[in-house]
């Protein structure tokens, strides 16, 4: 794959057969620029390690403690600085926490929870029970069951000018609050 340019103070030079950048060898031989492999021969592949929790993609199931933050913390029209101030933390822990770069200890789970004024058990939560609970919560509110089945009946056009409307009347209902 990489061709070999010339060895400098025992170091080897090389360029990637992806980008063609030209660099030293790297101690885990991917390329600084691409992220390729750099060796000249296929590696045999090695066995992965056995590991007791299996990663977690943002598309697998299970918890999503990521996906859990964001939503509330949408839900709750708060900023990644309104929350991490209420929780006393960098606003860039909560960005690393609702990126998956970050695993909240369980009393940062306990304090989120609080910030966002919801169980600690709602944040564990995989996202389709999160959803479907809160979609039953909402529609026990007669009121919002029956505008629900009016705004289903609404064209995509429609339902937008409809929630604009009613994020009006919250944001006055707050600021009069």
């Amino acid at each position: 794959m990489a061709t070999m340019m010339a060895p400098v103070e025992q170091r080897e030079v090389l360029r990637c057969d992806h980008c063609s950048l030209v660099q030293f060898r790297t101690v885990s031989a991917l390329c600084r620029r691409c992220h390729k492999s750099l060796e000249v021969e296929e590696p045999e592949p090695t066995p992965a390690p056995l590991s007791i929790v299996p990663p977690t993609t943002p598309s697998s199931e299970g918890l999503q403690v990521a996906t859990a933050v964001r939503d509330l913390r949408h839900v709750r029209n708060l900023s990644q600085r309104q929350l991490a101030a209420r929780m006393n933390v960098p606003r860039t822990y909560i960005s690393k926490i609702e990126n998956g770069k970050a695993m909240p200890t369980l009393s940062s789970l306990d304090r989120l929870a609080r910030a966002l004024q919801v169980d600690i058990s709602t944040l564990l939560r995989d996202s389709n029970t999160r959803h479907r609970d809160e979609t039953a919560v909402l529609m026990a509110d007669p009121f919002l069951a029956e505008i629900a089945a009016y705004t289903s009946q609404l064209d995509a056009l429609q339902r937008s000018i409809f929630l604009n409307h009613v994020r009006e009347l919250a944001a006055g209902r707050r600021r009069s609050a």
